[in-house]
């Protein structure tokens, strides 16, 4: 069973990914380095939280664990570099860790992709700057962002604080009737047990950070796993 290890920034929500490992079963790991820096939801800060120096040393902080792959698990810290400035970032990530590598912005894109969804709606936990640097990321992915809400949270400590109810009532208030998919970005932000019922409530797909991130691990080890569990890109396997 593959080994995927994650670069996770500072402290949030990484309790996601145990959850998921015991979720998924199988003897999947799912292993998190963590990396430091400011959490700051500001474009400066997350450029440097996303840089070679850093992502470097969290593939040095996994190599024990011998992943099979490795993702940049933060969406702010990979999409504020731009598509072609985080393809970099993949790539020295992936050189790094002599392994396949990725990063929750281009989860996003291919698991979009892979349910066959073109027009998303975007429930997002940024201010309203940082969040615009998604939408154009996800364009230049061709992925049309229909409607885009911000709750203008400054740093990823305060939404790592949302409870249950609050994630739920983000993503239901951010849908559009025009939109194939509601995408919840932010890996500070716990989704994995909610996602069902989000997607009960608005009647199509859910697509958030930590959910996609580990979907993209397991695809980049070639080990795509199903369950009922998160949501309909596992419960189908993003076929």
């Amino acid at each position: 069973m593959p080994t995927i290890g994650f670069i996770y920034p500072d402290h949030a929500a990484e309790d996601e990914y145990p959850f998921a490992a015991n979720l998924l079963g199988d003897g999947i790991r799912l292993p998190v380095a963590h990396i430091y820096g400011t959490d700051l939801h500001a474009v400066p800060e997350l450029l440097d939280l996303g840089s070679e120096e850093r992502l470097a040393e969290g593939a040095r902080l996994l190599a024990g664990h011998e992943p099979d792959a490795v993702v940049w698990a933060c969406t702010s810290g990979s999409f504020v570099y731009r598509w072609d400035g985080a393809t970099d970032q993949a790539a020295k990530l992936a050189e790094a860790a002599g392994k396949p590598a990725s990063s929750t912005s281009f989860a996003f894109v291919n698991a979009a992709r892979a349910l066959g969804v073109g027009r998303v709606a975007v429930a997002a936990s940024y201010p309203a700057d940082v969040a615009e640097y998604f939408v154009e990321f996800l364009g230049a992915g061709g992925v049309q962002v229909v409607a885009m809400g911000s709750e203008d949270i400054d740093t990823a400590a305060e939404v790592g604080r949302l409870p249950a109810h609050a994630v739920i009532e983000l993503a239901l208030s951010h849908d559009h009737p025009d939109a194939e998919a509601v995408l919840v970005p932010d890996t500070a932000m716990r989704t994995l047990g909610v996602l069902n019922e989000i997607e009960t409530r608005l009647g199509k797909p859910v697509l958030s950070a930590n959910q996609v991130t580990i979907w993209e691990g397991l695809r980049l080890a070639g080990a795509p796993v199903t369950t009922d569990t998160l949501g309909t890109l596992f419960r189908t396997g993003g076929a």
